[in-house]
């Protein structure tokens, strides 16, 4: 049977074309790939830090913090502590996990386009899946959004599949279930999908027997999931610092969700744009084209745009409207949604080039040209938040010598502070005593060292026999923290040469 549209839905295919699973293969591993290409060149940042300091922590060290802090990122923790043992904690090996991630999401995002579409607008939506801004960010960051967008993808590949059978054998619906389980499990604010499956299932409009199998389903899950929803309701303060900025402008909303930069954003807009149009012209032109089905019970496919539209609007809607009455989002909360707005461009460009193949690989030509700046400066060496912690451990390990002593700036806030160099990359500090060290991060209620003020160690006569000190201080464009300065000074310390790296200062003392 031909795939052809009727009336906004699908009549289900009769057979599987044996090189759709050949297609979502090559497009997730050129998803990987890209990813990855160049991913070990950003310093990592704040975040990252944390994921690794939990990530290496022993098990028993790490369930006490989750009891504390980051109990809904416990799940990924726990992958993570099962790879680094595996293959190590380099920031290449960190972030390989979230590359893999994507491409597992671009190969479902291209069955479900190839279940719902054409060949073609699968091997467009899969390319532009792969250069995706929000895509390839988190395809190269060591946090658990790459994992919730590739879970997002195939709960929804599993209800298609599910819709597609006039009675969905058991292990299906298990399939689904547990996937959807994890996805809770790996991001709090996945439960969401339950409402987008909810709309996609209303458009279908299943069996009622279909929709109480899929409550059933959805209410174990949230029942299955109530450790991590009850541990994120008592762990809600520690986002209590989005609110001290505006996370919901026009800015963040239309262009930082998923695109990056303005110029990218209007092209992505203008083909989501062109793709509903499409969609809602097909479904209520004239011209409109009716199948006749051999059963009359034979359930229909939902349109590519419509799965996709709820997708992609609906989480971030509840989530921007959530953040009017508690301040709980950012950009990268709508991260899982991002695979849909690859879905919605490939679509209104394939309807674009319906007749002229050439202006479809101009189009996608375009997107690339777009992408590449956008790319380019992800891979940049401070692109991480400004983090340049890879150039804190590069200088002192040019600079200092074997019982220095170091010490961090404190005042900043725990995951820019200096002192995650040290962690994230050690190299540069081997041999060297850290004097301010009060309890390590391995050994404390949260993810992050808890140390001494300059006074409290020299009180504790930690420097009493140290003659060659580096300080660490923040910095940014306009100003140089000056944390530990004038009490090293108070201490016979004096400035003997000062390094400087991208936000950062690097003083050394010698008395």
């Amino acid at each position: 049977m031909r795939n052809e549209r009727c009336n906004g839905t699908f009549p289900i295919r009769a057979h599987r074309p044996p090189r759709t699973a050949q297609l979502a293969a090559i497009s997730g591993v050129a998803g990987t790939l890209v990813s990855l290409l160049g991913s070990w060149v950003p310093s990592l940042w704040g975040d990252e830090a944390a994921s690794l300091m939990s990530a290496t922590r022993p098990l028993p060290s790490l369930f006490a913090m989750l009891g504390n802090v980051d109990a809904v990122h416990g799940t990924y923790y726990l992958g993570l502590h099962a790879w680094i043992s595996l293959f190590g904690s380099s920031p290449f090996s960190l972030r390989f996990p979230s590359a893999i991630a994507v491409g597992l999401a671009v190969a479902a995002l291209v069955l479900i386009a190839a279940r719902l579409s054409t060949p073609r607008v699968a091997v467009i939506a899969g390319v532009i899946a792969c250069l995706l801004p929000r895509v390839t960010y988190m395809g190269e960051e060591a946090r658990p959004f790459a994992f919730s967008a590739a879970i997002a993808a195939w709960t929804t590949l599993l209800l298609i599949e599910l819709l597609r059978h006039h009675s969905p054998p058991r292990r299906l619906w298990i399939a689904y279930g547990l996937m959807f389980t994890l996805g809770i499990y790996v991001f709090l604010y996945f439960a969401l999908f339950a409402l987008v499956h909810a709309i996609i299932l209303f458009r279908t409009r299943p069996t009622r027997l279909f929709i109480k199998r899929w409550f059933w389903v959805i209410t174990i899950a949230a029942a299955a999931s109530s450790l991590v929803i009850y541990w994120a309701v008592r762990e809600r303060s520690q986002i209590a610092y989005l609110g001290n900025g505006n996370q919901v402008t026009i800015h963040s909303i239309l262009v930082s969700l998923w695109f990056g930069t303005p110029w990218f954003a209007v092209l992505a807009w203008l083909l989501i744009l062109v793709g509903l149009a499409a969609s809602v012209h097909r479904r209520w032109g004239r011209k409109r084209v009716r199948i006749a089905r051999a059963a009359a019970a034979s359930p229909e496919l939902p349109s590519l745009e419509f799965v996709a539209a709820a997708w992609l609007l609906v989480p971030t809607a509840v989530l921007v409207a959530g953040d009017i009455f508690w301040a709980g989002f950012t950009a990268r909360y709508a991260s899982d949604s991002a695979p849909a707005a690859a879905l919605l461009m490939a679509s209104g460009l394939a309807w674009i080039g319906a007749r002229r193949r050439w202006i479809v690989a101009a189009g996608t030509l375009l997107v690339l040209v777009a992408s590449l700046p956008i790319y380019a400066s992800q891979r940049e060496p401070h692109s991480k938040n400004n983090s340049d912690w890879a150039d804190i451990s590069r200088v002192l390990g040019a600079q200092a010598s074997v019982w220095d002593a170091v010490a961090f700036d404190e005042q900043v806030r725990p995951s820019r502070r200096p002192r995650l160099a040290l962690h994230t990359y050690p190299a540069g500090f081997e041999g060297l005593i850290d004097v301010s060290l009060r309890t390590p991060f391995s050994q404390s209620s949260t993810w992050y060292d808890r140390s001494y003020s300059i006074d409290e160690a020299a009180a504790l006569g930690r420097l009493d026999k140290v003659h060659h000190l580096w300080l660490v201080e923040y910095a940014t464009p306009t100003h140089t923290d000056t944390y530990g300065i004038a009490a090293l000074e108070n201490l016979g310390f004096s400035k003997s040469a000062q390094y400087a790296t991208h936000r950062s200062v690097i003083y050394e003392f010698t008395r």
